[in-house]
């Protein structure tokens, strides 16, 4: 009995305790809030305009819904057969460039991280040192030098001006080397070699698996980053029929400004309203890949 009271914390001790945990959970939930707010109140914004007409956007409050008319599925058809339905051109578009650009680049970081994470050849330094100053030349800095380049080559104007671009992703990169090095224990591939294993048998059989929420985030990272590209298709294409949603989007709001143009802010709003959505359900659906510690317990020390 003494010993138990020995042990145990004074009790001037336990009120203090809690009232930091509370103040620290306190902290948290208030940060937690503000960027719950920070995050949700445009989509608030974008969902509540999506169900307005024209004039609607015009005649009620923002962050509420208009009396009038609700007109959400009005304006998706709208949207959708607004100039021959080349809002449908403009999000296939988008999706070849995803799926060729994005996917590519996702395919290349993750054998270029690997094979540079697992192997050592002379010169490897310095392609880290490269690396790592990719990353840090922002992508509007060689947004002119790009499309000078691609002049030369009389690519501008197609869609391999988007797509090869889109290819090298030296944030991916640099994110699938370090986390091969840490999620691929060297002794697992030691020993699937001692058992006579290839290389590609490994890789596919062993290392990929491990590799898997690396791999979506870079996948992830590349997809939204060429969803929203805006700056590189805006200097490298003039044929409205291979733009990108975001030029789309942003011809249509420039409609207003010009002579004789027709406003069509609802649709410019519902458009991008439909522009989130696959992004939304591609991180809903790959979510559960992001896992961490894989590899925990495969090796015995």
């Amino acid at each position: 009995m003494s010993t138990a009271l020995r042990t145990r914390p004074a009790a001037a001790d336990v009120p203090v305790a809690v009232k930091r945990r509370r103040r620290k959970s306190y902290l948290l939930t208030g940060l937690v809030a503000l960027f719950a707010i920070y995050s949700l109140v445009p989509m608030a914004w974008l969902l509540i305009n999506a169900t307005k007409t024209q004039d609607g956007l015009f005649t009620s409050f923002g962050l509420w819904f208009d009396d009038g008319k609700f007109a959400l599925f009005s304006n998706i058809h709208d949207t959708l057969t607004y100039q021959d339905g080349v809002f449908v051109r403009w999000l296939g578009n988008t999706v070849l460039y995803v799926v060729v650009g994005a996917g590519g680049a996702t395919v290349l970081a993750t054998l270029a991280g690997y094979g540079l994470a697992k192997f050592d050849f002379p010169g490897k330094r310095g392609v880290f040192a490269i690396v790592i100053g990719a990353v840090a030349v922002p992508g509007t800095a060689l947004a002119v030098p790009t499309f000078l380049m691609f002049s030369k080559m009389n690519l501008t104007n197609t869609p391999w001006a988007v797509i090869i671009p889109s290819l090298v992703t030296p944030l991916g990169f640099y994110l699938m080397w370090t986390f091969s090095a840490e999620a691929v224990p060297d002794e697992i591939l030691e020993a699937a070699r001692v058992d006579g294993a290839g290389e590609f048998r490994t890789f596919f059989k062993i290392s990929l698996p491990l590799l898997a929420p690396g791999i979506v985030t870079v996948l992830l990272i590349s997809t939204v980053a060429t969803w929203n590209n805006y700056f590189l298709p805006l200097i490298m294409l003039k044929d409205p029929d291979w733009y990108p949603i975001t030029l789309g989007l942003n011809a249509w709001n420039a409609q207003a400004a010009t002579a004789g143009g027709q406003a069509v802010f609802n649709l410019v709003i519902t458009g991008s309203l439909l522009t989130i959505l696959p992004l939304i359900a591609a991180f809903l659906l790959l979510q559960r890949y992001w896992q961490s510690g894989l590899a925990a317990g495969s090796v015995k020390e």
